[in-house]
């Protein structure tokens, strides 16, 4: 353009009035009516739809907050995350919370507020502001359960530092937490899924674990409660050692011994002493190894598994008993399906690594009934043998019902302990005799009775079996 036609270009030539105005209002506006009318019959509608969105991305601004979701379980596992959230979450409720979720079991000893689904909850960390929100969707579908997750946003610049920093510092302060008012428990599978009970899920229900025993109290020998209070306290300071070598951080203990020596009083004083709960596994009530396997993923870590009387479950007898009978009886069904090679594997197998800090305790009266490949080291490494009552299990059982002290003995407790020595008897029935009176007088007496008769009766069966043995080498002699 010359100056002189841009000099000629001014305001004064352009249109002022309504009339003018209104009129380049309606060329325009019949000018993208028209050009919206070609492109409708010339563009493709799929395209057109792209076209579109494109634009509207494009003008759209873009939103600077970060949505990290929490997830209640990662696959067949459950997200740690999101119970250390649950936990952490409780400790900053604020009273800008309009609906919260209470209640107390009766062996609880305080009531325990939770948010509710939909409300928020606002922390800090380092200056970044956080804003939590508990999020739950489904449950009208009975085939899809309602599921539970929490919504982390925050400012997208934050998200390495909440990442890498926030989310481990949730963790160790839900860990700490939770150490502090850990109360042990023992789970079984004899009740329905709470929803909003935070300490069960599908499989397994909780009680408070009230047993009082503790390796100050158990009636055994000191030697071996030292020997496995050490193995125990080496378990958990090993982590790294576990990590480095390879191995699942786990470790198995085998309990054997004639009924009433004590098996069941010494898991619950390894779990008090441990801080660890109780699952209580029962492998009749399991209908096959899938089964197992997915009631055992859903044990939590820090825990221990009690499989009790394991010679006596079905198919995880020693397999040649198992041969033999499955050759006489190969028309009978089995009531389960659980397997020695599908126990094994969980215990060291592929399935093993899902989870840490775990112990495994097995129990049974007759050892020489379990199979070899259940005995070796990492799978049962410590064999545990719980005998008959000795002198210093009584002088404990002593302390404990009768408050007497080793400094101060009873006349009748030296009488008591030879009788002890020469006599097979269990710390329970010791225990049954001393309940029977507080006077220390009464019980002890009462006590040298019952072991005398118990040992009148241990000499007459042996007599007995003698006699019977020499009738028999009687009549083979004269058969000769």
């Amino acid at each position: 353009m010359s100056p002189l036609k841009f000099e000629s270009l001014n305001l004064t030539n352009m249109p002022t009035t309504a009339s003018s105005l209104f009129s380049a209002y309606a060329s325009f506006t019949a000018f993208i009516m028209l050009v919206r009318s070609m492109a409708d019959q010339l563009i493709p509608h799929q395209l057109r739809s792209y076209i579109y969105s494109a634009f509207s991305h494009l003008f759209t601004p873009r939103s600077s907050n970060l949505t990290l979701i929490v997830d209640k379980s990662c696959g067949m596992a459950q997200n740690e995350l999101y119970e250390a959230a649950e936990i952490y979450l409780r400790t900053k409720i604020s009273p800008l919370n309009d609906r919260l979720r209470v209640r107390k079991t009766p062996r609880q000893k305080n009531i325990r507020v939770t948010i509710d689904k939909g409300e928020e909850i606002k922390d800090s960390f380092d200056g970044i502001i956080i804003n939590w929100c508990f999020v739950c969707s489904g449950g009208q579908d009975e085939k899809k359960p309602e599921k539970h997750q929490f919504e982390l946003t925050v400012h997208k610049k934050h998200r390495v530092k909440v990442i890498e920093s926030y989310l481990p510092y949730v963790l160790d302060r839900a860990k700490a937490i939770k150490e502090e008012d850990k109360v042990v428990k023992l789970y079984s599978r004899d009740r329905s899924y709470d929803p909003y009970d935070d300490d069960s899920n599908s499989d397994w229900s909780s009680i408070n674990l009230e047993h009082p025993a503790t390796f100050e109290t158990i009636a055994m020998d000191l030697e071996l409660k030292r020997t496995i209070m050490e193995d125990l306290d080496r378990f958990l300071r090993r982590r790294e050692f576990y990590k480095k070598v390879g191995k699942a951080w786990k470790r198995g203990y085998l309990l054997y011994g004639p009924p009433g020596t004590g098996k069941s009083s010494l898991i619950a004083a390894m779990a008090n002493y441990l801080k660890f709960d109780i699952y209580d596994v029962e492998l009749t009530s399991i209908y096959d190894n899938s089964e197992l396997r997915r009631i055992l993923l859903s044990t939590t870590n820090r825990s221990i598994l009690v499989i009790e009387d394991i010679d006596c479950s079905v198919e995880i007898q020693n397999r040649e008993m198992q041969n033999r009978a499955c050759e006489e009886e190969d028309d009978q069904p089995s009531n389960t399906k659980v397997t020695l090679s599908g126990l094994l594997n969980f215990i060291d197998g592929l399935w093993s690594s899902c989870g840490d800090e775990r112990i495994i305790v097995f129990t049974t009266n007759h050892k020489h009934k379990i199979d070899p490949a259940l005995l070796r080291p990492g799978r049962m490494d410590l064999h545990i043998h719980m005998s008959y009552c000795t002198p210093s299990g009584f002088r404990i059982l002593a302390s404990n019902y009768l408050g007497m002290h080793e400094s101060d003995p009873h006349r009748l407790c030296g009488e008591i302990e030879e009788l002890i020595e020469s006599t097979k008897v269990t710390p329970a029935e010791i225990a049954g005799e001393l309940m029977k009176s507080e006077d220390a007088d009464v019980a002890l007496e009462g006590l040298v009775d019952f072991l005398k008769r118990k040992k009148e009766e241990s000499n007459k069966i042996e007599n007995e079996g003698t006699d019977e043995s020499e009738i028999q080498e009687t009549d083979q002699d004269a058969d000769t």
